[in-house]
Order: structure tokens, then C-alpha cells, then sequence
């Protein structure tokens, strides 16, 4: 699937190049962009997963909006396969953050620097900048992508933005994608910070239970474990390698070896199953592949 995957990542990238230069919108192409996603779940959900990690070397807007779009489609799919709002969803969750490059210029020349007050308010528009640019190009989101279009950045306290709403005034979708796109940012190196854990990012979102809802941050946690598919595990035996697969009970079953530590030049590429973890040791955690410089899987 990551062929599938990366051709969502190009298609972004050539609607947000087309809307910014030309002045076009490609709804058709937003929307297949969005069945690739809700299809390759229904096919093989782990396969997925795993396809999602391949994306660390897009640019930061497009790989947060693919894997937190891919992660939402999962859920969505497993709470009701037969929701009419699931399409609809995920494209707004692929296009919540296209308003942020819309917003480079003179004030904010990069998405990457370190924003002083003035630019922090200026992506914080991000989400009404994308929808009136929408509207002058003709396009009115369906009311479910619009939803996620406006609230993604909303929490339960009035804290979030833009309009600062309450848990009451909020969708069950949007309660999801909240949470879905705050695992995602802890987990990855954002504007200098480095990724938290899994489990330690669990901690930070569950200790909110006034601005992230914990019965999603529950549900989230029973689907994607302590080991993630698509991170990066270290075991004892000095060994780095990528989570496939995990069992039922969220340990990993399946992993693609990708170094050995002793060999630091060195790069492996090979899959091994449960049976044959005794050769790599037991698994010691979750690691950040820049620690160790660990290059993107494609």
C-alpha cells in the first residue's frame, strides 16, 4: 500500500501547488484522495498502518494530514463501516491544515521557524483562511468536512481555536480528530521538539480529561497499544526494527529490521515474525529513528 500512500501525499501537494498558483480546485481529486484512504483500510488495515510510516520525509503538513486522516478513517470504520459522514470526514481531516501554507508570506515566511506572538495568531486563522479560499474558488465543503474543517483545533474546555467552543458544541467527529491529530503531533519531531513515546504521549493527552475526551483517548490506546504499527522499536539485542504487525494483545508479532546497532553504517532489510524474535532480543521500547539516524523507509 505505500505506492497508495505516497500518491495521496503527491495529489495534496499538486492540489495545494494548483490552488495557490492557478487558482483551481480539484474536488475529484480530493475525493479520491480520500476513497485511497477509506478503501485501504477496508482491504487491510494493518497494511496500512505500516504504509503510513513511510511518509516521514514529506513535508510536515502533508504527513500529519495523511497519517492523522488514515488513523481517522480507521476508527471510523471500526465504530460503523456503514456511516455516510466517514468520506466526508476524512477529506475534511486531509484538508484542515492546507490553510496553513496558504498563509506564507512577508509576515510568516515559514511553517518551520520559530513563530513569535504575532505569526502564532496568524496560523491560528489557518482554518478560515483555508475556507474562504474555498469559497472563492467555488467550492462549499459538505457539512461534515466542514465540521472537522473548523473544530479539528477546538477542545472540550474552550481552549482550542478559532472559536474557542465547548464540549457541548462540539461533534462526536471532531471530539475523535482531536485527539487522533494531538497523538500524532507528540509522536513526531515538531518545530524542534523531539517525539515522545507512545506511551508517554497516552499520559500527557489522558491527563487532560477537560480539553481531550478520555473515553476516545481509551479507545484510541485499546487500538493502536504501547507499540504502534510503523514505529520504531529498540530490542536488547541491539537491534532497531519497524512494527508490522502487532497481536491482540498489542505486542508486536511482526517487525522489518532495519539496523544493528553494532554496525552503525550498516543497514538491514528483513521481516521477521514472533517466532524468531530470540534472535534480536527482547523489545526495550519505542525509539526516535533520528536518535539514531535511521532514514525515511522510502
Amino acid at each position: 500500500m505505500v505506492p497508495e500512500v505516497l500518491k495521496v501525499a503527491q495529489q495534496l501537494k499538486v492540489i495545494m501547488m494548483f490552488i495557490k498558483n492557478r487558482g483551481i480546485f480539484s474536488e475529484d481529486a480530493l475525493f479520491e484522495c480520500g476513497d485511497i484512504l477509506i478503501d485501504c483500510v477496508k482491504s487491510n488495515r494493518k497494511q496500512l498502518l505500516y504504509a503510513l510510516s513511510f511518509l516521514r520525509g514529506q513535508p510536515e503538513w502533508v504527513r500529519h494530514a495523511i497519517q492523522s486522516s488514515g488513523i481517522f478513517a480507521d476508527i471510523l470504520i471500526a465504530r460503523d463501516p456503514h456511516s455516510a459522514l466517514i468520506r466526508e470526514a476524512v477529506i475534511g481531516a486531509l484538508i484542515h491544515n492546507m490553510g496553513k501554507p496558504l498563509l506564507i508570506g512577508r509576515q510568516m515566511p515559514s511553517l518551520k521557524v520559530n513563530m513569535n506572538p504575532r505569526q502564532r495568531a496568524i496560523l491560528r486563522t489557518h482554518s478560515q483562511t483555508l475556507l474562504k479560499k474555498l469559497s472563492d474558488l467555488n467550492w462549499e465543503p459538505g457539512k461534515a468536512c466542514r465540521d472537522i474543517i473548523e473544530n479539528a483545533n477546538e477542545r472540550l474546555d474552550g481552549s482550542g481555536y478559532p472559536a474557542a467552543k465547548i464540549a457541548s458544541e462540539l461533534s462526536e467527529q471532531t471530539k475523535l480528530i482531536s485527539v487522533i491529530k494531538a497523538v500524532n503531533k507528540l509522536t513526531h519531531e515538531r518545530n524542534g521538539a523531539a517525539p515522545r513515546p507512545p506511551l508517554d504521549a497516552y499520559r500527557w493527552i489522558h491527563a487532560q480529561p477537560d480539553v481531550y475526551d478520555p473515553r476516545i483517548v481509551v479507545e484510541y490506546i485499546q487500538h493502536y497499544g504501547l507499540y504502534p504499527i510503523g514505529s520504531l522499536g529498540k530490542f536488547s539485542g541491539g537491534f532497531l526494527a519497524w512494527i508490522m504487525d502487532i497481536d491482540g494483545k498489542g505486542m508486536p508479532n511482526k517487525v522489518q529490521l532495519t539496523k544493528n546497532l553494532a554496525f552503525q553504517d550498516t543497514s538491514i532489510d528483513t521481516v521477521l515474525t514472533s517466532a524468531d524474535f530470540h534472535q534480536i532480543g527482547a523489545l526495550e521500547g519505542i525509539v526516535n529513528p533520528d536518535d539514531f539516524d535511521v532514514k525515511p523507509l522510502f
